[in-house]
């Protein structure tokens, strides 16, 4: 990770720490599980890609950061979520238990609620003294959000990977199922913080492209990490995907197609970023971690 990527990376980690109440602040357990989850490490791709992308667009850090902490949260829910029992029942997450395991299963359905919620408050907590255009950029990047989080995106995605399980599920069926699942999120951190950094009509074009080829390329990468990789290394039980019966990128195209996939996609995401020229660096960077990340 460059220099760069690095600095905001940890400037995610003091927002995100900053964005929920303290432990202390009543009821108490309801704010360890959030913090618990929230604040356990993890990649933070989608906050980079959002600080990224409103960056690319010529946008101020401060304005893209609300929502580079929001998806991060909508994100951390959707995997306390899918951990559940009635879901993916998963012992381990980021190299530690569950939240369900730590907390039982009533407060880790809370602890998801309540960090859905708050990415919602951080995004509509907008300044007094902001002008019409401010407020009209933070209003359309918090419906893209709200559209990728829900029956048409990542819930709908969650919906259909849950109701494949043990059935067969052709090319065009897994695609459609990760695009909503995984990339529709993806996606919304990109055009969020294009929107957000006043992006015009042609750089939104040309990220748009970007957002859709890394949301997919993310799963495909999911999917061989999965068959592949140790649990040491995953931070979460390794080969659930096959054990459940899911729709899977290697288990329907193989292990070595889903790798060329995942490299023609990053090859599309680069070509995507061409008309931004240097603008597009560390979107380019980010592309190139999802592809070659081993976690």
């Amino acid at each position: 990770m460059s220099p760069e990527l690095t600095r905001l990376r940890e400037r995610v980690e003091r927002a995100l720490a900053d964005a929920l109440p303290p432990e202390t602040a009543w009821p108490e357990t309801i704010h360890r599980a959030v913090r618990y989850s929230l604040l356990a490490g993890g990649k933070r791709v989608r906050p980079l890609l959002a600080l990224a992308a409103g960056a690319a667009a010529g946008g101020s850090e401060d304005e893209v950061m609300p929502l580079a902490c929001a998806v991060e949260l909508i994100h951390t829910y959707s995997l306390v979520h899918d951990d559940l029992p009635a879901m993916d029942d998963d012992d381990l997450r980021r190299g530690r238990p569950t939240s369900h395991k730590v907390f039982g299963e009533a407060i880790a359905i809370l602890a998801g609620d309540a960090l859905l919620t708050r990415a919602f408050h951080l995004m509509a907590d907008v300044p007094a003294d902001w002008d019409a255009a401010r407020v009209r950029r933070r209003l359309d990047a918090t419906a893209a959000l709200g559209e990728a989080c829900g029956t048409t995106g990542l819930i709908g995605g969650q919906v259909d990977d849950l109701e494949s399980e043990g059935r067969d599920v052709d090319a065009a069926g897994l695609e459609r199922l990760h695009r909503a699942k995984t990339g529709a999120l993806l996606g919304a951190c990109v055009r969020g913080g294009a929107i957000l950094g006043g992006a015009g009509p042609a750089d939104l074009e040309s990220l748009g492209a970007y957002a859709s080829a890394i949301g997919l390329a993310f799963q495909v990468v999911d999917d061989v990490l999965d068959a592949t990789e140790q649990a040491e290394t995953l931070g979460k039980t390794a080969g659930k995907d096959a054990a459940a019966d899911k729709a899977t990128y290697v288990k329907i195209h193989g292990l070595e197609r889903s790798r060329a996939l995942a490299a023609r996609l990053r090859r599309e995401a680069h070509e995507s970023l061409a008309p931004l020229g240097p603008r597009g660096a560390l979107l380019a960077e980010l592309a190139d971690l999802i592809v070659d990340r081993r976690a």
